[in-house]
């Protein structure tokens, strides 16, 4: 087969889809009849939530493409204008399907005593009721905007209700107003109700009301809508001489930025319709008539509503790590062996702790953190800022650039630069994405260094929701690689040499192509290579490529790809020893493993990052090895439970598709068996520990 069949566009799948068929799971999961319903509630309001992401980066930059006239096609073949057009196709279907689902789960919840009345279904007493609490608490709190009459038109910021209202009256013309709906109010109104609970939404309250805000003036129709805008941030490194000030202006102008997405009620009038073609520019294409709540995230809201407990799944609060199970202190468990913790089955407890004690212990004389994404009220960065007035050296690296969190990381940036710590905003044209924390300890007259590194945030809310591992350790060559990678980020010198860790970008895709093609090398048709690997995208072409290689050489690869997958598996003389599994279940799978047969010394990594070109190019990542055999086998394992999963897996099939995985044999969910061995674990230590000896005689 020539080698650039390799190249072919028949052989990938285009990104955007992909991520769109990762939607789609999402989806599945809010549609199906095995999933409590309060929980089904979440994932049609997380499909929600990701659509806007998606808008407004992936989709936005689509556009921005179009508009300057770029015809580059991906690697699937495909120009921006043609992916603009099958992901408007695509989304169209799955908003219509979530639709569905969601008037469906509300009828549902109806029956269990929690009522979502529409405007119709409002009693004579439920209006007036409204009446009177629109006129006490809705409309002293509203602003409405003259937008035909205002030159410039006021600006309308992405990601919030809008009611508009056609009006007549007086001397004056027909005309449109529109009324922000403020996201201070609460999004749900509890109507009078004798039997359960029924509930008004706020902007229907607005839009049944508006007559109050314009008195004298009669209201034609009325319409909802909702823009999205163009959110992506590029801040220069290089450029910009403050980046906090830098990526504060970007913050706030996304809120300027070009239209993206148009979500309307089912029918609007058209004149609204009309006003709304010719403020915005935007196309039948990026418009979404709606006919169900236009942001369901909102639903979140109702999936936590008291009493519906028997809606919900049965609690697994985490347990306490089985590498951790007897250890009295920390220090002397860490410095006698290596640590795994599995988030959220076991608790994310042991690494704030580590941090605490490090603030806190006298001989605790230095601590250095990278911050990606953390929590409201983060208890890291308490103990971190505790660690600085407590006399000492903590130097935390912000990334100020993680989408979405922009404006919280900057004000963790300044509060921890108030507490007295050294401050490093990130690396100049990279965005630092590696998870790692170095203590440094003096003990027994010598320095012992601490390690973690992880897949996942340092976050301790997220370590309750996502699926993720760390490593806990004092191996001195891994430590004094974390230290050299500390020294490289706050002296801003060229990386060097490690030991034991790989780092990208300077190394980490060759490190990977490397492993890959040694496996295609020792691979035998009497004992054939074996890859499998865990990420959450696989997009990156030139591992796409290595791991077809692999597989025309005999490979096994067995893949767990949570999200975008842009590899076809199948494919005859190409990729027939390739597997792509995914997984959607109560937890999202967050963590990197990758696992290597090579001739039976097997070798098995971690991560924090993806096979996506971004993660090996253009952000600082770190790839670290699990050396301790009893750890090794336990992520093996893990890779096995995953591929063997029945129950919440789908396979990727040659066509782009997924389907369930067909349940051959006995039924297998992995996080349900992850969770039961965390307790199993816990549970037989506490029955070792009861075991009964007998007294002996007291010495003379």
């Amino acid at each position: 087969m020539p080698k650039d069949r390799l190249k072919s566009p028949d052989l990938y799948f285009n990104r955007e889809l992909s991520w769109l068929e990762f939607n789609d799971r999402v989806l599945r999961e809010g549609l199906s009849e095995d999933v409590p319903l309060l929980e089904r509630v979440k994932f049609l309001a997380i499909v929600s939530s990701n659509l806007d992401e998606f808008f407004l980066v992936r989709v936005a930059g689509l556009l921005r493409a179009r508009a300057a006239g770029r015809a580059r096609r991906d690697s699937s073949g495909m120009s921006p204008a043609a992916q603009l057009t099958a992901v408007s196709q695509r989304v169209h279907r799955m908003v219509r399907q979530q639709a569905d689902g969601v008037r469906e789960a509300l009828r549902r919840l109806a029956a269990e005593g929690l009522v979502v009345l529409e405007p119709e279904a409002w009693s004579a007493e439920h209006r007036a009721f409204l009446q009177v609490h629109f006129g006490k608490e809705i409309l002293p709190v509203l602003t409405p905007l003259a937008v035909q009459e205002i030159e410039p038109a006021p600006l309308l910021p992405g990601l919030q209700w809008y009611v508009a209202a056609v009006l007549a009256g007086g001397q004056r013309e027909e005309r449109i107003v529109v009324t922000p709906v403020p996201a201070s109010l609460p999004r749900w109104i509890t109507l009078p109700s004798s039997r359960g609970t029924a509930l008004a939404r706020l902007e229907d309250a607005v839009a049944a009301n508006a007559a109050a805000i314009f008195p004298g003036e009669e209201v034609l129709a009325t319409a909802q809508f909702r823009i999205t805008r163009d959110a992506d941030i590029n801040v220069d490194r290089d450029e910009a001489g403050d980046v906090i000030e830098a990526v504060e202006r970007a913050v706030l102008a996304r809120g300027r930025r070009r239209p993206v997405r148009l979500q309307t009620s089912p029918e609007p009038d058209r004149r609204i319709h009309a006003w709304l073609d010719a403020c915005l520019g935007l196309t039948a294409e990026d418009t979404y008539k709606i006919d169900a709540p236009l942001d369901a995230a909102a639903l979140m809201e109702l999936a936590q509503w008291p009493g519906l407990e028997h809606l919900k799944n049965a609690d697994w609060p985490p347990q306490p790590p089985r590498d951790l199970l007897g250890a009295e202190n920390l220090w002397d468990a860490l410095a006698d062996r290596d640590v795994l913790l599995f988030h959220p089955y076991e608790s994310f407890e042991p690494v704030v702790r580590l941090v605490e004690m490090a603030a806190d212990d006298p001989a605790v004389l230095a601590v250095k953190q990278t911050l990606y994404r953390t929590s409201g009220d983060s208890p890291i960065v308490r103990a971190l800022g505790r660690a600085a007035a407590n006399g000492k050296e903590v130097t935390v690296l912000v990334e100020l650039t993680a989408r979405f969190d922009e404006a919280r990381n900057i004000g963790w940036a300044r509060r921890l630069e108030d507490l007295g710590c050294h401050v490093i905003y990130g690396v100049a044209g990279y965005k630092t994405h590696a998870k790692a924390l170095l203590v440094i300890r003096r003990q027994s007259q010598r320095i012992q260094r601490y390690v973690h590194l992880a897949t996942g945030n340092y976050n301790d809310r997220t370590a309750r929701l996502y699926s993720d591992l760390g490593l806990l350790t004092t191996d001195r060559d891994l430590a004094g690689d974390v230290a050299a990678f500390f020294n490289m980020l706050t002296g801003f010198s060229e990386a060097v040499g490690f030991s034991k860790l790989v780092m990208a970008p300077t190394g980490l895709r060759t490190r990977f192509i490397d492993l890959i093609q040694r496996e295609a090398q020792a691979s035998t048709p009497d004992r054939p290579g074996l890859i499998m690997a865990k990420v959450n995208s696989l997009q990156d072409v030139e591992i796409c490529r290595a791991l077809y290689r692999a597989s025309r050489a005999g490979v096994k690869i067995l893949l767990n790809v949570r999200g975008i997958c842009i590899l076809r598996p199948g494919v005859e003389g190409v990729s027939e020893n390739i597997e792509v599994r995914s997984i959607i279940d109560r937890y999202l799978e967050h963590a990197r493993i990758f696992y290597f047969r090579n001739g039976g010394h097997e070798e098995v990594y971690l991560s924090s990052a993806d096979w996506m070109r971004r993660n090996l190019t253009r952000r600082l990542e770190l790839l670290f090895p699990i050396a301790e055999p009893g750890l090794r086998r336990r992520l093996i394992e893990i890779l096995n439970t995953l591929m063997a999963d029945n129950v919440k897996s789908r396979r990727l099939r040659r066509d782009g598709a997924y389907e369930p995985v067909p349940r051959e044999g006995p039924r297998v969910r992995a996080q349900a068996k992850f969770y039961k061995d965390a307790v199993d674990a816990v549970q037989s230590a506490q029955q070792a520990a009861l075991q009964f000896r007998p007294l002996t005689p007291p010495k003379e």
